[in-house]
């Protein structure tokens, strides 16, 4: 018996001892903080797994209370109420705080928004007082989607507000900042209210909390786009980047040179080595200091994007000279190709629940670079590769194309969040995108299909606005490109208005994520029986003329009027690269075919005068056809007489009729056939009589 007692008194008795000595972190927030929405709060919540990660050494408090604001003139100031008078009282070595996004609320921010600062440092002064030694952490917010019924009325902006301010309040109170946006700004997956994480999203708080605290986060680590056999770009200063444990010394070596640096509190490190010429293979070491991370032939040359929906994924392999293409093909040792393949692709079958959880999370895109052989080339964009290989032969230089393309994506999804939802047109593409007429219904008719297994109510797609851009192009911002390839549009077709919108926020949201003006060229849609195909044609073309730096090669004579997909990639890589020679290597070369310039009415018909061209003639040197005159009627005729006269074309004026406007190309299915000494074809267009 008194050896029981002895036992239970030891025990006691070290349990009191490891309480006293243990570190004591206070989670001070809102209904984030507190679990709200969460099955069992008790357990799920993000303290109590932070609770888990931090170990017996550390006693973790929760101290969030639903609807608390950090204003103490807010409808629910956390100053006033017992959690904060707990917190007080537990008089925390460590203090995480959470406030401010109930302070959003119209009844809160636009009365007493100058309030939040000072607010906010006597909350973190009362904690001092508690406890001198503190350890303060105060966090940027977690997100709040646009689902949230106040978002565009105002929580939005007032949000943005209050994140950039939270800075500088840490750094007036001598506290360290936790972002917790960012790990969840592209995870809506995880919030089905638009403001409360789930299960999953408690868990990534804690995650984050405790990197944070202690520093680790997994060691040294190269982003994914970081493999042998890359290419890095040329002319401008090489970054090398990644993350390693927080104030970790990190040495690079590249190129016979060693650059030392440190990762910050976050564990992220960033360096640069001077803007190279073109050249290589070259190895690249980066040594933390309890890793070594070694990669092998490494070219400097020009990168190229390659991006869009199922056109520019089309493999070489089904090309219609892809197989004679990969028959003769050799390696080439300046041609490097990194194919972003997605993990499943988007047909007509449902996808499993590994599938849909994996999408969740953003691991839609596997891949490292390659050397261009047969093995590589063969599933590997079809336009790229054809582009690729001309700038090879061209140029001389090595080359690198960056294939993330996804069949049947919509533009949308290739934008990022944070720009859709400050466009005033595009934060409603946002919201409950599978019933909504801002997306295509076919496209909203294959994405039913495919989650027919899904669970979650925000499940994921990649037709989903801004998926693409999150699970794929958020990884290569900080990876410098020479420029931009796209082919897309097929899923936009149903709105040439809204395309004509979203077209330029894409491109000059992309160049201000990358920080520069890189060309952006771009494939016009095809001839198919699709009746609003021309409008969107002419829209394309007139979009070329408006966003600066760009180009459009013009694909409607290699259309197939029953596929989507014709197989004539050759021509269109090749094209493409015409353009990028033209404009972005300084050849003095056509690069695109006839373009209109005006028509006007003269004694003998319709004159109409194009530039880009030192001879205007027609494919195959038939007739002449494509055209078609407006009445002011609104009726379509085909003029009896369409020649090329002096390098100009001339047409005839029915007798009687009252012409307005001349359309070229406007048929879905076009066998249009001007072109231009270089055998390049006119754009799709129409245009008013002066």
């Amino acid at each position: 018996m008194f050896k029981k007692l002895l036992t239970v008194f030891l025990i006691v008795f070290i349990q009191i001892v490891a309480t006293a000595q243990s570190v004591k972190i206070a989670c001070i927030g809102n209904s984030v903080t507190f679990g709200a929405g969460l099955a069992h709060p008790g357990t799920e919540s993000y303290p109590s797994v932070l609770q888990k990660l931090m170990g017996t050494g550390y006693e973790v408090k929760n101290f969030g209370l639903s609807g608390a604001t950090l204003l103490k003139k807010g409808h629910r100031p956390y100053s006033k109420t017992k959690e904060f008078a707990e917190a007080m009282n537990f008089r925390p070595d460590i203090a995480i705080v959470h406030l401010g996004l109930n302070d959003t609320d119209p009844r809160n921010w636009p009365e007493y928004k100058d309030d939040f600062e000072p607010d906010y440092a006597w909350l973190l002064d009362t904690l001092k007082k508690q406890n001198p030694r503190v350890k303060l952490y105060i966090c940027k917010l977690t997100p709040i989607f646009n689902g949230h019924p106040r978002f565009k009325s105002g929580t939005r902006d007032w949000y943005w507000q209050i994140q950039h301010i939270i800075p500088v309040i840490a750094k007036a109170n001598h506290a360290e900042v936790i972002d917790l946006n960012e790990p969840l700004h592209n995870r809506p997956d995880l919030f089905a209210d638009n403001l409360h994480p789930d299960q999953e999203g408690a868990a990534i708080i804690a995650q984050t909390v405790y990197e944070n605290i202690t520093g680790d986060y997994g060691g040294l680590k190269l982003p994914s786009v970081f493999t042998d056999h890359m290419v890095m770009q040329r002319n401008k200063p090489v970054p090398i980047y990644g993350t390693a444990n927080a104030n970790q010394n990190v040495e690079v070596i590249f190129n016979g040179k060693k650059l030392v640096t440190k990762s910050n509190g976050a564990g992220k490190w960033k360096l640069f080595f001077p803007a190279m010429a073109h050249g290589g293979p070259y190895s690249l070491t980066v040594k933390s200091e309890n890793r070594i991370v070694g990669l092998r032939d490494i070219l400097i040359g020009d990168v190229w994007l390659c991006a869009g929906q199922s056109n520019m994924a089309f493999p070489l392999s089904d090309a219609s000279t892809g197989k004679s293409e990969l028959n003769s093909l050799k390696t080439n040792p300046l041609l490097r190709l990194l194919n972003l393949k997605p993990i499943v692709e988007t047909n007509n079958v449902a996808w499993d629940t590994v599938t849909l959880s994996r999408i969740n999370q953003l691991k839609y895109f596997e891949g490292e670079w390659k050397h261009t052989d047969v093995t590589s080339a063969s599933g590997f964009s079809a336009v790229a590769y054809f582009f690729g290989k001309k700038i090879v032969a061209d140029e001389g230089v090595p080359v690198g194309l960056i294939e993330v393309a996804v069949g049947g994506s919509i533009l949308e999804s290739w934008i990022d969040r944070y720009t859709m939802e400050h466009d005033e047109q595009l934060v409603d593409v946002l919201t409950d995108w599978r019933k909504s007429d801002f997306i295509q219904e076919w496209a909203r008719g294959r994405a039913d299909v495919n989650l027919k297994n899904a669970t979650k109510t925000k499940q994921r797609h990649p037709y989903e606005p801004a998926y693409n851009y999150e699970a794929g192009i958020a990884r290569l911002t900080d990876f410098p490109i020479k420029g931009v390839i796209w082919y897309q549009g097929e899923s936009n077709a149903q709105n040439v208005e809204q395309f004509e919108h979203s077209f330029p926020v894409l491109v000059n949201s992309w160049r201000e994520k990358w920080g520069y003006n890189f060309p952006f060229y771009f494939v016009q849609l095809s001839a198919i029986d699709r009746p609003s195909w021309p409008y969107f044609r002419d829209a394309q073309r007139k979009l070329q003329l408006n966003v600066p730096n760009t180009g459009m090669a013009v694909s409607s004579d290699l259309g197939d009027s029953l596929d989507v997909h014709p197989k004539r990639k050759k021509e269109v890589g090749e094209r493409l690269a015409l353009l990028a020679l033209k404009h972005s290597y300084n050849k003095k070369i056509r690069a695109s075919g006839p373009v209109v310039l005006n028509a006007k009415i003269e004694a003998n018909g319709i004159l109409i005068s194009f530039n880009e061209h030192h001879k205007l003639s027609t494919a195959g040197n038939g007739s002449l056809t494509g055209f078609e005159l407006v009445t002011e009627k609104g009726n379509h005729l085909i003029p009896e007489k369409a020649i090329i006269l002096n390098n100009q074309v001339l047409l005839s004026i029915p007798k009687g009729e009252r012409i307005k406007k001349v359309l070229y190309a406007w048929r879905p299915f076009t066998r249009a056939n001007l072109i231009n000494e270089a055998g390049l074809p006119a754009s799709t267009f129409s245009i008013p009589l002066k």
